[in-house]
């Protein structure tokens, strides 16, 4: 009897994918995995892949879905932070099994599964990413780390270390503060980056991250790679790492380096929580 076909479902909290897009994933994927994408992924409802209850309920739909194993999301682009507070009723044991990977404004999402200590939380690759340039070996990274066929080799290495670790989108979690959706990162390793923002809206949103008072319990802050980075009027004077470490030095947290994120495709894998541990 053959080895077990992992079933990998796909939701689109945010912003739309088109069948060609989803296509070209499924045939590198071959027989390792079986993409099972959700109808609401194609649904466009102006910004969004469909309404906020499609888009919420796809989620809750496959979370609950016990014969799959995983669920991918996506894509980036706004919308996961609006189905915060609908996704996450009624889900049972099923979703409590499974690994839930993505990015970008997916961290909503991240950060309440890892809040309420559902499943296996990782910030990775999206089937989006096919569309960027050398896209595919990031989304073969992903299938890598959610079939469990590449020994952990997609995961970003200073992860391996023992300790406690998260990662986010800068502008994404700066948004979260206050809200009461963030998980517990006491004594973790945060690692953060971002993409499109200029140098003072990086500074500006550092400030907020480093000022809060649970932020500041955290083991340290990791920098991932800042892209993209639209050239300002006025020069700001300081690059995205000079900014980190500013605030870090202000808020009493210590600054630990880089981190091998991004959104770009040499991003690496960060499972929340303890190193190898299951939730």
């Amino acid at each position: 009897m053959g080895a077990k076909v992992m079933r990998i479902g796909i939701v689109g909290p945010g912003r739309a994918i088109d069948r060609g897009l989803a296509e070209r994933v499924s045939a590198l994927a071959g027989d390792a995995a079986e993409l099972v994408f959700h109808p609401q992924c194609f649904l466009r409802e102006g910004h969004f892949a469909g309404p906020d209850s499609a888009r919420a309920a796809a989620f809750k739909a496959y979370a609950n879905d016990a014969s799959l194993d995983a669920v991918w999301f996506a894509r980036g682009g706004y919308g996961a932070c609006r189905i915060l507070d609908m996704a996450f009723d009624s889900l049972g044991n099923a979703a409590r099994r499974k690994t839930y990977l993505g990015y970008s404004d997916a961290g909503n999402l991240l950060a309440r599964l890892a809040r309420d200590g559902i499943g296996r939380v990782a910030h990775g690759p999206m089937p989006a990413d096919i569309l960027r340039d050398g896209g595919e070996a990031a989304v073969r990274r992903a299938l890598g780390f959610l079939t469990g066929t590449d020994d952990g080799a997609g995961i970003d290495p200073v992860t391996q270390a023992p300790g406690r670790y998260a990662a986010f989108n800068i502008s994404v979690f700066a948004s979260l503060i206050g809200t009461g959706w963030l998980p517990d990162l006491s004594g973790h390793v945060l690692m953060l980056e971002d993409v499109g923002e200029y140098h003072y809206r990086l500074d500006r949103m550092m400030f907020t991250i480093t000022s809060n008072p649970e932020v500041r319990k955290v083991a340290g802050i990791r920098l991932g790679r800042c892209g993209a980075i639209p050239v300002n009027d006025i020069d700001f004077g300081r690059n995205e790492e000079e900014i980190v470490q500013h605030w870090c030095a202000r808020g009493g947290i210590a600054y630990l380096g880089r981190a091998d994120i991004g959104h770009d495709v040499e991003n690496k894998i960060v499972v929340f929580g303890e190193r190898g541990e299951r939730a």
